[in-house]
C-alpha cells in the first residue's frame, strides 16, 4: 500500500472552494478560548464543505498565527464572521430559517448514534466555552441539543473533536 501524493487527491483550490456547493450548515463557536480549537474546527469546516463559522464573544478570529498552525489554510477558504453576542448571532440565523442545535450534554438531546436529526432546512451547530460548554441564554433558544455518546469516565469531548464528530454526522445525513 502507498499513500496518495498530494496531486493525486484531487483537491479544491481556494477559489474554487467559494465557488463550490456547501454544506447548509454553520458552525456556531460561543466563547471558545483555544486558537488551536478554533483553527482545528476550520479545517474540519473545510474538509467537509461547511457554509460559514460564526465566531463570537471572546473566540479569537483570523489572521492569527495560532489559528494558522491548526487551520493550515482553512481560515482562508471557509467563510467566517465576528459576533460579538452569541444570543444575537443565533435569533438572526434563527430569523434566516436556521434550526439551531447546540452540541451539548442536556434533557432530551437527540443521541447521535441512535436519533435522526432534522435537516429538512438549514443547520447551526453551537458548540460551547471549553469549561462552561454552551451559555444557558443560548441553550434557551436552540431547538434542541445534539449528545455524542460517550462511554468512558469523562463527561466531555475537546470542543475541536465533538465539532468534527457532529460535522461528519451531519455531512452524512445531509448527503443522503
Amino acid at each position: 500500500m502507498q499513500k496518495l501524493a498530494l496531486e493525486e487527491m484531487g483537491r479544491l483550490t481556494v477559489d474554487e472552494f467559494r465557488a463550490a456547493k456547501k454544506l447548509p450548515l454553520t458552525v456556531v463557536l460561543d466563547n471558545v478560548r483555544s486558537l488551536n480549537n478554533i483553527g482545528s474546527v476550520f479545517r474540519t469546516s473545510d474538509a467537509f464543505r461547511v457554509e460559514h463559522i460564526a465566531l463570537c464573544g471572546i473566540t479569537a478570529t483570523p489572521p492569527h498565527r495560532e489559528i494558522h498552525k491548526t487551520a493550515l489554510g482553512a481560515e482562508d477558504s471557509v467563510d467566517w464572521s465576528y459576533h460579538e453576542d452569541t444570543a444575537e448571532c443565533v435569533t438572526n440565523l434563527k430569523a434566516h430559517g436556521y434550526r439551531i442545535y447546540a452540541v451539548e450534554l442536556a434533557h432530551n438531546s437527540l443521541k447521535l448514534d441512535k436519533d435522526t436529526i432534522a435537516t429538512d432546512k438549514p443547520v447551526a451547530l453551537v458548540l460551547g466555552n471549553e469549561i462552561e460548554g454552551v451559555s444557558e441564554v443560548v441553550m434557551s433558544l436552540c431547538d434542541g441539543a445534539l449528545e455524542i455518546p460517550q462511554h468512558g469516565t469523562k463527561h466531555s469531548l475537546n470542543v475541536s473533536c465533538a465539532a468534527a464528530i457532529v460535522i461528519w454526522e451531519l455531512f452524512k445525513q445531509m448527503k443522503k
